[in-house]
């Protein structure tokens, strides 16, 4: 990110994983939305801490890409804030993001959020801070999220987003904003305000957020664009799809097409039968030597 922008697809679980560092992505980010929603439950902050480290765990050794993982509201106050920024890193995570909503949150994306004083959200960011320090000296990637946008308005997703640059955060996740205009008005002022600070983009879909380019995020100064919940949508409509088609036609024929082969899986796991297989076990495609 200090030399350019990084697109970071989402990965719901460790196959998804392997497929990103397949495609040749440099990193994965591991949403909250999708590892609830895969796990048959809403956005709303419902699964435990280690259904997330569990998720976190899978995608590391499947890719052994960097991750960005969503933390929610950080599993509570400062001590489940620090214990969470421990757990994430041991589970293999390369930084976190936590948000300013009252728990139980809403999805970014969503009317009716409420959103914490600043005061509150600055000491949960400080504390994630100096966790951070603690656990990895200083590497781990402290991101705050603030949904002000949709609350409070534009300015205030400036003000407060300066706020928590103060108090220790690496990067900053402005959600919900409605233009490429407002993506550019924040980046502009708190790139003049710390011009260290990684600035987050979510390119979500069916959200508050029009479709924008990759491209463009980076011209207007976002280090990383996180795509959170495409891989599960594409996948679960699929699902979907097939199914509709079992039931109507008795066999799978119409699908095979659409379908990873055998062969393929075991590709994507690094598997020939018969020999034995190295855990972790590497996914990028490697140079041929000279």
């Amino acid at each position: 990110m200090d030399s350019k922008s990084v697109m970071c697809p989402g990965a719901f679980n460790g196959l998804v994983g392997r497929i990103v560092a397949s495609q040749g992505y440099e990193c994965a980010y591991v949403s909250g939305g999708a590892v609830t929603t895969a796990s048959g439950v809403p956005d709303i902050g419902l699964l435990p801490i280690d259904g997330f480290t569990k998720i976190i765990s899978e995608v590391y050794h499947s890719s052994m890409l960097p991750i960005i993982a969503d933390a929610d509201t950080g599993f509570g106050e400062g001590e489940m804030v620090a214990r969470t920024v421990w757990e994430y890193n041991k589970a293999g995570a390369a930084g976190l993001h936590i948000e300013d909503q009252v728990f139980p949150k809403r999805c970014g994306h969503l009317s009716g959020k409420t959103l914490v004083p600043s005061e509150d959200f600055v000491s949960k960011v400080k504390i994630a801070a100096e966790a951070r320090d603690e656990c990895s000296e200083g590497d781990f990637i402290i991101c705050a999220r603030t949904d002000a946008r949709s609350v409070e308005g534009i300015e205030s997703t400036i003000e407060r987003a300066k706020l928590y640059i103060d108090a220790g955060a690496d990067m900053i996740f402005p959600e919900g904003l409605a233009s490429l205009e407002e993506f550019e008005q924040v980046a502009k002022e708190l790139k003049e305000y710390s011009p260290k600070t990684y600035l987050l983009a979510n390119m979500t879909e069916f959200g508050k957020t029009p479709i924008i380019d990759f491209e463009e995020f980076g011209k207007i100064g976002y280090d990383i664009v996180i795509y959170p919940v495409s891989t599960l949508r594409i996948a679960m409509k699929a699902v979907e799809s097939f199914l509709s088609l079992l039931k109507e036609d008795g066999n799978v024929n119409a699908s095979l097409e659409n379908m990873l082969t055998r062969d393929s899986l075991y590709e994507l796991c690094n598997y020939k039968p018969g020999k034995e297989w190295i855990y972790p076990s590497p996914t990028k495609k490697k140079e041929e030597e000279p």
